[in-house]
């Protein structure tokens, strides 16, 4: 059976990767919807920005946030001003390192989803004389609809499955920054393999059930259905 700190650890693993894909989907459609729609010539810089995290390894993402966050950086300043604590080695740090890191995977699903939804369904909306706010909510929102689940289940699924960086920021405080992966560490550390074994396979399970409902609905959200 699960121990009571694997439940824990579950829990603070839910709870995180819920928020942070609640927070990018606020953040991360204004940002994929301007990439989808722009031909600046900046799009391509500011795109690979949000795309880095794919390919920067997560202890260097996570050394620089801890540097970003700490009592002399500029996130710490801000903090410090506000008469709030630092955020590195609390919940909310681990929320903003994820939020950094999980970007790419909000963002490129949403793009992909608004470019193919091409120009005509916008023009149409414009001759029917529907503002752009009125259009992107009422047409390329709803068209948009199987890019956001997509999205939004690739950012849970990829938060839930974070180690470096939130190991980095939140270090190993049990019920406020050990998640799922980190007790999974401290169990292979403390050599207890079976307890390793019992965590990795709910993580296993869970992670495979995520991405098969994904395969089974978009089919069906071709069709409509």
């Amino acid at each position: 059976m699960l121990t009571d700190g694997d439940l824990q650890a579950i829990w603070l693993t839910v709870k995180l990767a819920g928020i942070v894909t609640i927070i990018l989907l606020l953040l991360g459609t204004p940002v994929a919807w301007w990439l989808a729609r722009t031909r600046a010539w900046w799009k391509g810089p500011i795109g690979a920005v949000v795309a880095l995290p794919l390919v920067l390894p997560p202890s260097v993402l996570g050394f620089y946030l801890l540097l970003a966050m700490g009592p002399n950086g500029p996130v710490g300043h801000l903090t410090a001003a506000m008469g709030l604590q630092t955020l590195p080695f609390t919940f909310w740090g681990l929320v903003l390192a994820s939020v950094f890191y999980s970007f790419p995977f909000m963002v490129q699903p949403l793009q992909n989803a608004f470019e193919s939804i091409g120009d005509r369904p916008l023009e149409v909306a414009a001759t029917l004389r529907a503002s752009p706010l009125d259009t992107f909510f009422t047409v390329a929102v709803p068209l948009a609809l199987p890019g956001f689940l997509t999205a939004s289940i690739l950012t849970f699924a990829h938060t839930v499955g974070e180690f470096g960086v939130v190991l980095m920021i939140g270090g190993n405080i049990p019920g406020v920054t050990r998640v799922a992966s980190v007790q999974i560490y401290d169990h292979v550390e403390a050599l207890e393999y079976a307890s390793a074994h019992r965590l990795s396979a709910v993580m296993l399970i869970f992670s495979f059930l995520v991405l098969l409902g994904m395969y089974l609905w978009r089919p069906n959200a071709k069709k409509g259905v």
